[in-house]
Parts: structure tokens; sequence; C-alpha cells
């Protein structure tokens, strides 16, 4: 919801588009825990006004989008037929209520879009049971808007043709994640003081200690090559940290600082203090990586894996960052040292690069594709 609360209401202020979004779980408006964060909390940003809305009462004992029960709203399609709506856009389908909005809309013969950022990076083609089971389900789809090349490549490979994708690449709030606001700079001057990072190179890792983003792995790496000057400096949590806490103590000589769990407000000077973002995500789990949009809006550089899912995108070696094969952490240790060691010079050119090749990556472009999508459907 932090990610696609923000563009409804652009949609809403910016387009004629007249659309109802439909929610199917509460977290992230009333305070619940995130699992894999380990962390009780809601988001500090209004994520409702500006759009029309409602929650569609979750009767799930375990509710969550950890299983395919988790998400069982079953008055959503009455709401719908209420609602009547032209078109129904679906963000995902692997839950039950998912399933229900599909086969309701079929039978109605109400056309469906479809919002998704799978890919198969790292893990090619899937099993033929599993990839006909995705090729019938794409095809109950009169569009998709498609996130990035990966994502394209993927739907692709599922028989979805060409002249049913629509780009709407993967966007944040630019306005949230700017750089020339006085209150970001003020907090990200004051928290590199405070952690002792003035003077220092810093690396950033944001997000959930977990395996699958590599925290232990960017640590390890950064310990081998890091001289007096650098900084590591983790935000967030998960199951990961007193590992991740302990590895650090065996080095007291390196200067690796960890934040606790930042909600919204908080984020913009934590990427701000950073020269650059590191996100050595492997295996299918990061489609996306929305934090390397976020940090690119504020200037920042990124150093990825060739498996995070906006690498083809937005993180081009030489370019707008680094990037390493993903289960190599020899490469990792290499391509970080020279991160580290880039001249001001070429950290100037990287920024400027990052700042123009984001500006490709906002809600403007998202609603340009979407509108594009709806265009696509054939006259009721």
């Amino acid at each position: 919801m932090q990610y696609y609360s923000p563009w409804f209401r652009w949609l809403k202020a910016h387009t004629a588009l007249e659309f109802r979004v439909f929610y199917l779980w509460s977290f992230g408006v009333t305070e619940q825990r995130d699992p894999q964060f380990e962390t009780a909390f809601k988001w500090d940003v209004d994520l409702l006004a500006g759009y029309a809305s409602e929650f569609v009462p979750n009767v799930a004992r375990d509710p969550g989008t950890h299983r395919f029960r988790g998400l069982d709203n079953p008055a959503l399609t009455a709401r719908l037929a209420a609602w009547r709506p032209g078109a129904v856009l679906l963000f995902g389908y692997n839950w039950l209520s998912h399933q229900r909005a599909l086969w309701w809309a079929r039978l109605n013969r109400v056309p469906l879009l479809f919002r998704g950022d799978s890919h198969l990076l790292g893990r090619g083609s899937p099993p033929m049971p599993t990839r006909l089971a995705l090729r019938l389900l794409y095809r109950q789809f009169a569009a998709i808007t498609v996130v990035g090349t990966a994502n394209r490549a993927y739907f692709r490979a599922l028989g979805v043709p060409g002249s049913r994708l629509f780009l709407a690449p993967h966007s944040v709030d630019a306005d949230h994640y700017n750089p020339a606001d006085p209150a970001t700079q003020r907090a990200a001057a004051a928290l590199r003081t405070q952690l002792g990072l003035d003077g220092r190179r810093v690396v950033l890792f944001a997000g959930k200690f977990h395996e699958r983003k590599q925290p232990l792995a960017l640590l390890r790496a950064f310990l081998d090559v890091a001289a007096p000057h650098d900084a590591l400096v983790f935000v967030g949590d998960g199951p990961a940290r007193a590992e991740l806490e302990a590895l650090a103590r065996t080095r007291p000589a390196a200067l690796v600082r960890f934040l606790p769990f930042a909600n919204q407000s908080e984020m913009p000077a934590r990427y701000l203090l950073a020269d650059l973002l590191a996100l050595p995500s492997r295996g299918c789990y990061e489609t996306w990586g929305l934090a390397v949009n976020e940090a690119m809006h504020l200037g920042v550089p990124c150093l990825v894996s060739d498996l995070v899912g906006c690498q083809q995108d937005l993180v081009h070696p030489g370019e707008t960052g680094w990037v390493f094969p993903a289960d190599d952490p020899a490469a990792l240790a290499a391509t970080l040292r020279a991160a580290l060691r880039a001249s001001p010079e070429e950290m100037h050119r990287l920024r400027r690069n990052v700042a123009a090749m984001i500006r490709g990556y906002t809600y403007e472009q998202t609603s340009a594709g979407l509108l594009l999508a709806l265009a696509s459907l054939p006259v009721r």
C-alpha cells in the first residue's frame, strides 16, 4: 500500500479516470506485526486520502499475503457488482479473493487487466505443468501492464502476445524522495554526524534482514574490502540481525552502524546520508526492488545483484551503479571495492546519470501505460 496509495492519489488528481480501490486487508493502516521485519508497525503516511476506496471484510483466520486463503473476502464480488466497473485491474492472482474477482469478471464479461512484477531471472522457465497453468491464467486478461524488461520477458515466455503488454514502469512518490527538501537535508546531515559518518563513503542497506537479501554476504564483503574512511549502515530489522551484529563486533575497527526499522517519513534522510545503496538479493525473491527507485530519486547510485528485477532497467554498470553475479561472494567483494574506491569525479558522474534515468520512472509514466492499456480494451 505504501507504494500504490500515492499513485492512486496521483491518478485521481491528474487524470479523468474514475476508479475505486477495493482493499482486502488492513495491513499498513492498522498496526500489525510483519513477520519478516519482526516488528509491529503501521505506515506513518496517509494512505487513504485523495481517492475512493473501501475495505472489504476479510474473514481469514490467519489474514495476510503469506498463504492462498489469507485474503478471503466473500463480499468482494457483491461489492464489485454494486459498483459496476467497466474494467477490473488485479494486483496479483495467488489469493482466494483474487481468484473470485477474476472469475466474477469473466462470468460478467467485464474486461480484466493485470499488474504483477514476476520475472524468470535466475530460475529459467517454470516446469511444464506450472507453465501451462500460467498460460491459461494470463489468457483471461485483456491487457497486462508490465513494470520493466525482466517482467516483460516473463509474460512473453508464458505466451502473452506483445500487443497485450503495456509498459507502466514501477515508480514511487518522487515528491516524497526529494533531495532538495531542506528538512530531508538537515535530517541526513544530523544522522551522518550522529553516526560518525562525516568524511566517509557510506554504503546503505535498507530492508529486511533476511538471507534472501544477503545482508550477511554484504557485511562479509565490506569487512574484506573496507578502508578506514568507509562505512556500512544497516537500516531495518529481521531474523539475521543478531548474526549481523555479532559479525560486526568481530571487527571493531570497521565502521558498521545499525539503525532500527524506519517508517516512510524517515526513509528519505536515510537514503540521502548514503553514497551508494546496496541491494544484493538473490533468487527470484526481489521481483523489482523499489528501494532502488527511492534511492535514485535522491541521487544515490546503487549496487545490485544481477537477479534484482529492476537491474536491467535502472542499474547499468559504469553508468548508474554497479552489478555483480548474485551467487558469487568474491564478485560482490570486488564490485563493492570498486564502488568504494570510485573517484569523486566518477561518483558525481554516476549521480548525474542516476538523476536523468529516474526521471522516466514517475507516476506520470506509470499512469500513461495504464491509460494505454485501458484504451486497448474492447468497447462494451
